[in-house]
């Protein structure tokens, strides 16, 4: 009993970072400039990773030198520009729903590399969670962009390799340490390459600023560390199924503050979505 209790609770930690993932998509589209997706992505990443260092007072050392570039890239660097591109391309409720395939994609390379054999109720609650996101997809009003699509599908792939990865490689030191060296990296090696081919940080207007600053702190900071812990002690395709809050999020905002249109088959599909997550929770177990 006591470890059912625990699983929900880190269940419920986890959930706090596809929650605040999904609400980044309607702040990024309605309140950062979109022709500096480099720079928005560096913003993005850097604060974040230097707030953790702060309060991790720790450096890499040996091996995870090399892995937090590695790391970095994946899960900060490349991931935050293809996810800002996304959510210039894409309506919030479409870019959010195609980064809900993560529990088939984070299920079987935790199969493939930490020998994570899926439950049956696993397998129920992904293959719930994808009926809705076809569902939500499926009753878009207009044909979605091809590169939107595009970017979304790579940046599902980067950060479910990179969230292996980091399960794998991070059992030996705290999360948070773990965190702010990727972030840290990826950040930095992103401020290069913005002002390679973006140029110098254009003027931030107010508002501008106080959304970098909530998805720098809360949803890159906060959540990154919430989603990390969470993979310590859950299996990835269990964290999978509880990143699906990220579609049903995107969806909510996208229609109570950004006007989007919501039919029945997307209102299906957050219900398909909210089943999958109950479903994919039941008798899993946390990883040895």
């Amino acid at each position: 009993m006591g470890h059912v209790k625990a699983s929900w609770r880190w269940a419920l930690v986890t959930a706090i970072a596809p929650i605040t993932w999904g609400s980044t998509y309607f702040v990024t589209a309605h309140f950062l400039p979109a022709n500096i997706p480099l720079w928005g992505s560096a913003l993005r990443a850097l604060p974040a990773g230097l707030v953790l260092l702060l309060l991790a007072r720790r450096l890499p050392h040996g091996s995870w030198w090399w892995r937090s570039v590695v790391l970095g890239v994946l899960n900060f660097g490349g991931f935050f520009t293809l996810i800002y591109l996304s959510a210039i391309l894409l309506p919030s409720s479409v870019a959010a729903s195609i980064m809900a395939l993560a529990p088939l994609v984070m299920g079987a390379l935790g199969w493939l590399v930490l020998a994570e054999r899926p439950t049956g109720w696993m397998a129920v609650g992904a293959a719930l969670g994808i009926l809705g996101v076809l569902a939500i997809l499926g009753a878009g009003l207009s044909p979605a962009n091809p590169w939107g699509v595009l970017t979304s599908l790579t940046a599902l792939v980067m950060s479910s390799v990179g969230a292996v990865l980091n399960k794998k490689w991070g059992r030996d030191v705290p999360v948070l340490a773990s965190t702010a060296w990727q972030a840290t990296v990826g950040g930095l090696l992103l401020v290069v390459v913005a002002a390679v081919f973006e140029g110098p940080l254009p003027t931030l207007t107010g508002s501008e600023l106080i959304g970098f600053a909530y998805i720098s702190l809360v949803a890159t900071a906060l959540a990154s560390v919430c989603w990390f812990a969470g993979l310590r002690r859950l299996a990835a395709g269990t964290v999978g199924i509880v990143g699906l809050l990220n579609p049903v999020t995107g969806v909510a905002l996208g229609t109570l503050a950004a006007g989007e249109q919501l039919s029945w088959w997307q209102g299906l599909g957050m219900a398909l979505v909210i089943l999958g997550i109950l479903a994919g929770r039941r008798e899993s177990k946390p990883s040895s």
